[in-house]
């Protein structure tokens, strides 16, 4: 588990080989960092760390430099990018790579150097003898999308790091308003923590204040008012949106993704799917199912069908007619509130 292994690098417990893999790009650059940050002192970052891409240049030669002794300090850093001789695409690489070499260093790394491995695929080929060794040999991160339950205690780590603590219904709420993206997520804890100034806690008045929200998420919450009949609730978040220089039709998009994401998650929770086996049919977080879900039980059939019906027409107008692009879609959420 990555998090896991972060706790490992925070006490200098290291590997001398990691292998990064996944397409979760934020548990990727969060382990490299800390890795980094964690072994060598700013005055060695110069001297004792490169990076290579392994689709510009031969593993050989990152092998020898990570067999050369570091320059004045114990240890070497070396970040390999891009190994796509991991994967069952046909190769990118400009270059050869000798990878028995690689396979000898596996089998003897260098004691004074930290290599990590950077692989941001969703899958390596587990029929290649070079992959099986990598697992077999390093430290291995696989960079996922975290579930809910391990987000909330990724996000709790981190306000604790800050020095604050999340109340239970600010912290759900958070997720509610930006989404899963780790990178926003990260950068709302740090805002949340530099506003507190003192402050332990936070809560939920604090979040609905301070948080800002993804496009998707204005959607959602969107989508919420009209649910609840708060019409002039709604089209505030949506002229909201049109001073933020949205696009009308964009957002007509989102409007129509929500809603086609409601219609399958209460059809496939209607024929026995749990929500993470909804979340895998449909390739999104589990997290965004149980949003759905919760909106699901709020429509029949037949008003989601007649909703889907009416941005279907909205959408052809906005396409074909004159009319004013925005203008249609205030007309739109006039038409849904039921």
């Amino acid at each position: 588990m990555v998090l896991d292994i972060w706790k490992q690098i925070k006490k200098k417990d290291l590997a001398p080989i990691y292998l990064l893999y996944g397409t979760e790009g934020f548990l990727i650059n969060e382990t490299k960092q800390l890795l980094l940050d964690h072994i060598l002192v700013e005055e060695e970052k110069d001297f004792n760390f490169s990076a290579y891409d392994l689709e510009e240049t031969p593993i050989e030669v990152a092998l020898e430099d990570a067999e050369t002794f570091p320059f004045l300090g114990e240890r070497k850093v070396l970040f390999l990018h891009n190994p796509s001789f991991l994967t069952a695409e046909k190769s990118k690489d400009k270059v050869e790579h000798n990878l028995s070499r690689l396979e000898s260093y596996l089998k003897e790394p260098a004691p004074f150097t930290v290599m990590v491995i950077s692989a941001p695929y969703e899958k390596l080929d587990e029929r290649k003898k070079i992959t099986k060794e990598l697992k077999k040999n390093t430290v291995v991160v696989e960079a996922k999308k975290l579930n809910e339950s391990e987000l909330k205690n990724w996000i709790k780590e981190r306000a604790k790091a800050n020095g604050i603590e999340f109340e239970v219904n600010a912290l759900d709420l958070l997720l509610a308003l930006v989404g899963t993206n780790m990178f926003m997520l990260s950068s709302e804890v740090d805002k949340l923590s530099l506003y507190t100034s003192g402050e332990k806690k936070i809560d939920v008045d604090l979040v609905e204040k301070l948080t800002a929200r993804s496009l998707e998420q204005n959607i959602f919450t969107l989508i919420e008012k009209v649910v609840a009949r708060k019409l002039d609730e709604a089209l505030r978040i949506y002229f909201d949106l049109l001073k933020q220089n949205e696009e009308p039709i964009k957002i007509l998009a989102l409007l129509a993704g929500q809603f086609r994401l409601i219609y399958q998650v209460k059809e496939l929770s209607r024929r026995g799917y749990g929500q993470q086996q909804i979340a895998s049919y449909l390739k999104i977080h589990p997290f965004r199912v149980k949003l759905a879900a919760g909106q699901a039980g709020k429509f029949t059939d037949e008003e989601l069908a007649n909703l889907m019906k009416l941005i279907a027409e909205a959408d052809y107008q906005m396409k074909t007619g004159g009319m004013n692009k925005s203008l249609l879609i205030e007309m739109l959420l006039f038409r849904l509130k039921r």
